[in-house]
């Protein structure tokens, strides 16, 4: 086995690992596991500053995204989708795949997002149903000031999607204070349970724009609605996970027990940026950095394929390369959750050198 260093999945504490051992009930029947449902929301809305409604699915971040695009999107409808990432960009796959036409807002992919900017791109094109935005765009590790965004939006009466997957839970996040509609959370990034389910707070606006569709979703499991009053009519609109969502409520009592670990993240961030600095390597980024996941440019003459195998070859230590426009050209170590302790961010930075001098 690996240190797993990566930015999502994360490693799982013992405790959470056994949550999901113990026993289970037929999640479709039991009342109480309806209230172990009901609670475990609740718990989520309470981490997040939010008196919205959370919802547990049973799937990994992205069915968040996708029932989020497919709840709100009409065929016609305007949508804003922030580009400065690659999951920024990949909102507007969702959008079109529902029949949204999309806009984009687009920014630098290694320069924090300018405020100013976009307030004044706002001024000019504001005809939106609703906007997407990313938290962290993991690729690149960009950190995007959602909150500030979403009040901007709101001004004008645009409802937000907030990819918050890789930075929930490792930055700070309060989305009632953001006005925020809906914020989309997955299992496996800063909250280090296993991957396989994801979560949304809904907000009343979301769900009246929702729930005033002239058209049908084109979904059911991508379909926000099927949950309501799910509690009222005890029945869910498909079988829980229930020991996934053991080990998630877990994982969420961890979180709330760990009240250092917003501090910790930035400590840890900065700690791994200056590190990297250090060692001679490149930043991918010039600004806007995460706390969570920091992403270094693959060094002249070397191989992010060489690197990712020689650290778990020689040093049993898994990192991440990237994706898409990224491919090759950055490594990433996520330093979220239960990766970011001190000892292990100083071993995998300990293990880079080592495998960067010879």
């Amino acid at each position: 086995m690996y240190k797993i260093m990566t930015p999502g999945p994360t490693q799982v504490r013992e405790n959470v690992r056994m949550a999901r051992s113990l026993e289970c009930t037929n999640p479709d029947l039991d009342p109480e596991f309806f209230d172990y449902y009901r609670e475990t929301c609740r718990l989520i809305s309470g981490l997040l500053y939010t008196e919205n409604e959370t919802l547990i699915l049973g799937g990994e971040g992205i069915l968040g995204l996708e029932a989020a695009c497919a709840s709100l999107t009409e065929p016609g409808d305007l949508v804003l989708v922030v580009d400065n990432g690659v999951f920024g960009r990949g909102f507007a796959d969702f959008v079109e795949l529902y029949g949204g036409k999309v806009t984009y807002y687009r920014s630098s992919c290694t320069k924090a997002l300018d405020m100013e900017d976009f307030r004044g791109f706002l001024k000019e094109h504001h005809d939106f149903k609703y906007a997407t935005l990313v938290h962290c765009d993991t690729p690149s590790g960009i950190l995007n000031p959602v909150e500030d965004m979403s009040r901007e939006l709101h001004r004008y009466g645009i409802l937000t999607v907030v990819d918050s997957v890789s930075a929930m839970f490792g930055e700070p996040l309060s989305v009632d204070a953001g006005r925020i509609d809906i914020v989309c959370g997955g299992s496996q990034k800063a909250l280090s349970a296993p991957p396989g389910l994801t979560f949304v707070t809904v907000s009343e606006a979301a769900k009246k724009a929702m729930e005033k569709r002239k058209t049908r979703i084109a979904s059911f499991y991508a379909n926000l609605l099927v949950f309501k009053d799910y509690y009222e009519k005890q029945w869910f609109p498909y079988t829980m996970p229930i020991s996934d969502i053991k080990g998630l409520r877990t994982a969420l009592e961890n979180v709330k027990a760990d009240t250092a670990r917003l501090k910790r993240h930035a400590r840890l961030g900065e700690m791994t940026r200056k590190a990297v600095q250090d060692m001679g390597l490149s930043l991918y980024l010039e600004s806007g950095f995460s706390n969570t996941v920091t992403v270094i440019r693959v060094p002249e003459r070397r191989s992010a394929a060489d690197i990712l195998e020689r650290m778990k070859k020689e040093h049993h230590i898994m990192i991440a390369g990237s994706f898409d426009v990224l491919a090759g050209q950055v490594i990433r170590i996520g330093h979220m959750g239960e990766n970011a302790t001190e000892a292990d961010v100083k071993e995998t930075l300990q293990a880079l050198k080592k495998v960067l001098e010879s």
